[in-house]
């Protein structure tokens, strides 16, 4: 497909392929979602236009730990990753604002060409001209598309026979159970190497005040999903009548995030009738935290090997360079 113009008139124009689900695909899986025994959305729902703002803000929160601790190695170690990337074409997988990939870009002048891949399209064109506007010989692709399916990528002119590397930070890998895990890191093989980031195994303490503050931001960010199933489906969900709750499952090695039903209730979303009880969930994320030697494991297991893993002094998060075996 033609890229589509950036509606941006005084930075630089980013190239967009937009591949978003059709809207009927949202509305299918939302009321799939909503029709299991445990009612559940994918967290990929949760990062419209709004969604996106709120975990922006969510990383800056005192309590939030990951981005500034994630920060804090890459620019420590910005050389060695830097070298690691090499003259290749830089694929981020879920964008968002592109802090991170700033790091890298300014310590690997060599790299060219970026592509940024995320599911929230106006806020990944805003992020992708941004980067064009601060560095003068970047060339930056903005790929709308949910990146945990099959990557489109063999379809843009600008990447055939271009060797390619994933960077995957934030630990979002953790959004995914274990053996999706494994199936996520098969699928993009296709991006060669891969840089990825991944949260440690840690206390309560310090977990459970990171996906639930006390300025309530997460909540909101959690919340914002039915405001947009509201919105975008037509759904009737009283957000008075819902909280986010938020627990550090120790045996499963997970936080696992939820929005609860306050009381008896019947939504609509079209003709679909959605009862839900008092106290009932609806599951949002898990979040999974893995010790280096775990993650590892599950990276051989899809064909890796593991090269070098950079960790911080405090062992609250690593930084993993993974290349195919």
């Amino acid at each position: 497909m033609p890229p589509i113009p950036s509606p941006q008139t005084q930075q630089p124009a980013v190239k967009l392929y937009d591949f978003h689900p059709p809207m009927e695909d949202f509305r299918s899986a939302v009321l799939r979602g909503l029709g299991l025994p445990q009612k559940q959305f994918s967290p990929q729902f949760l990062y419209d236009k709004r969604g996106s703002e709120l975990f922006d803000a969510i990383c800056q929160l005192p309590e939030y730990y990951l981005t500034r601790t994630e920060m804090a190695i890459l620019r420590d170690n910005a050389g060695a990753i830097a070298t690691a990337l090499g003259h290749r074409v830089l694929v981020e997988l879920g964008s968002g604002s592109s802090q991170k990939i700033r790091i890298l870009l300014k310590a690997a002048p060599q790299v060219t060409t970026y592509v940024g891949v995320d599911i929230s399209r106006q806020h990944l064109q805003e992020a992708c001209a941004a980067l064009m506007a601060d560095f003068a010989e970047l060339e930056a692709i903005a790929v709308c598309a949910d990146y945990t399916k099959p990557l489109p990528l063999a379809t843009i002119p600008e990447l055939r026979d271009r060797p390619t590397i994933g960077f995957f930070p934030g630990s979002s890998i953790g959004n995914l159970e274990p053996a999706e895990v494994i199936a996520f890191l098969k699928t993009v093989a296709v991006l060669g190497d891969l840089i990825v980031g991944v949260d440690l195994k840690k206390s309560a303490a310090i977990l459970e005040p990171a996906y639930d503050d006390v300025q309530g931001v997460s909540a909101a960010f959690a919340l914002n999903v039915l405001t947009r199933i509201n919105r975008e489906l037509g759904a009737d969900f009283d957000l008075t009548q819902f909280e986010y709750r938020a627990h550090y499952n120790e045996a499963a090695g997970r936080i696992e995030m939820a929005i609860a039903s306050l009381c008896d209730q019947t939504v609509h979303l079209g003709d679909a009738k959605i009862s839900f009880a008092a106290g009932e969930t609806l599951r949002t994320e898990h979040s999974y935290k893995y010790t280096v030697d775990e993650f590892q494991l599950l990276a051989m297991e899809a064909g890796f090997q593991p090269v070098q893993v950079w960790t911080d002094a405090d062992q609250l998060f690593s930084l993993h360079h993974l290349k195919q075996m």
